[in-house]
C-alpha cells in the first residue's frame, strides 16, 4: 500500500511518523508533501527512505491512500490542486482535516463526470508518535476491507475506534483537544506544587508520576474513577477537603464547559 501524506504539519508529521513505526507500511511507500521543505527535512533526517516534495499533485497521484492533513482553511486550494491527479477508481481520499464533514468534502471532491471517492474521516490525537494515541474514524462510501486496514494501522499507535460521522466533532474535543486540555492540568498542578515549596522540576516529576499512577490503578481495577475517588477520600480527609475545594472554585464545570466549547463547529 502506497501512502501520500498533504501536509507536513503537527498532524501529518505525527501521522507519517505513527504509520513508519507501525511497521505495516515501508517508508518508501510514504510520501509526504508540503509547501515549504524545513518540516519536509525534518521527516527525512529521521527516516531517511520516507519521500519527500513539495507537489501535491505528484504526491497524490502516485498513492493508494491519499490523507488530506492541511489547515481547515487550506482545504479548498489543495483539493483543486490534486483533484485532476485523482482516480477515484483506485484510490481513497482520508481526512484529517478537522471542523469539515463528509458533506463539505464531498462538494469539493466532485469530478466532472461526477464521481467521488471511497471517503474516511480519521481525528487522531498527537500521541500516536509515541503508541498511545486515540484515533477515531468514520467515512462515507467504505468498503470493509479498506476500513480494517485503517481500524488496524491506527491500532497500532493506541486506540482506534470507528464510530458514527456525528460523533466526530465530540470525538476531536475528548481525545485531539484533550491532548491540551491533560496537558493545561499538569501545568497548573505543577504550578500549585511550586506555590507548596518543591522546585518547578521535582513539581513536575511529581505530578505526571501521579497521572501515570492513577491511569495504571484505573486499568488494574477496571474500576471507574469515582469507585477509586472514593477509596483515596476518608470523611473529613485532607483529599476531601481539596476535591471541595475544586468543586466550589469550579473545577468540574470549567473541563464541562472547556470539552463543549471545543465540539462547536463554525461553518
Amino acid at each position: 500500500m502506497k501512502i501520500a501524506i498533504i501536509g507536513a504539519g503537527n498532524m501529518g508529521g505525527a501521522i507519517a511518523i505513527g504509520i513508519v513505526k507501525s511497521k505495516l507500511v515501508q517508508a518508501c511507500d510514504i510520501v509526504v508533501s508540503n509547501p515549504s521543505t524545513e518540516k519536509l527535512d525534518a521527516l527525512k533526517n529521521l527516516y531517511p527512505n520516507i519521500q519527500i516534495t513539495t507537489n501535491n499533485a505528484v504526491a497524490a497521484s502516485s498513492a493508494d491512500v491519499v490523507f488530506l492533513a492541511v489547515k481547515p482553511w487550506k482545504a479548498e486550494d489543495v483539493i483543486t490542486e490534486i483533484k485532476p491527479s485523482l482516480d477515484y477508481s483506485k484510490q481513497v481520499i482520508v481526512s484529517v482535516i478537522g471542523g469539515i464533514s463528509c458533506e463539505q468534502l464531498d462538494r469539493l471532491l466532485l469530478s466532472d463526470s461526477g464521481s467521488l471517492p471511497q471517503l474516511y474521516l480519521i481525528i487522531p490525537n498527537t500521541a500516536i508518535t509515541t503508541g498511545c494515541g486515540v484515533t477515531f474514524i468514520s467515512g462515507k462510501r467504505t468498503a470493509d476491507v479498506i476500513k480494517n486496514n485503517l481500524l488496524a494501522l491506527f491500532s497500532t499507535m493506541g486506540k482506534a475506534m470507528y464510530i458514527d460521522e456525528a460523533l466526530m466533532p465530540a470525538a476531536t474535543s475528548l481525545a485531539s483537544c484533550g491532548i491540551a486540555y491533560a496537558l493545561q492540568y499538569i501545568k497548573v498542578a505543577t504550578e500549585g506544587g511550586v506555590q507548596l515549596g518543591f522546585s518547578h522540576e521535582e513539581s513536575l516529576s511529581v505530578v505526571m508520576q501521579t497521572i501515570q499512577g492513577a491511569l495504571e490503578v484505573l486499568r488494574a481495577s477496571g474500576a471507574n474513577p469515582t469507585d477509586e475517588i472514593a477509596r483515596v477520600t476518608t470523611p473529613g480527609g485532607l483529599t476531601l477537603r481539596g476535591l471541595q475545594a475544586m468543586e466550589e472554585s469550579g473545577f468540574e464545570q470549567a473541563v464541562i464547559n472547556g470539552l463543549c466549547a471545543s465540539t462547536i463547529i463554525k461553518n
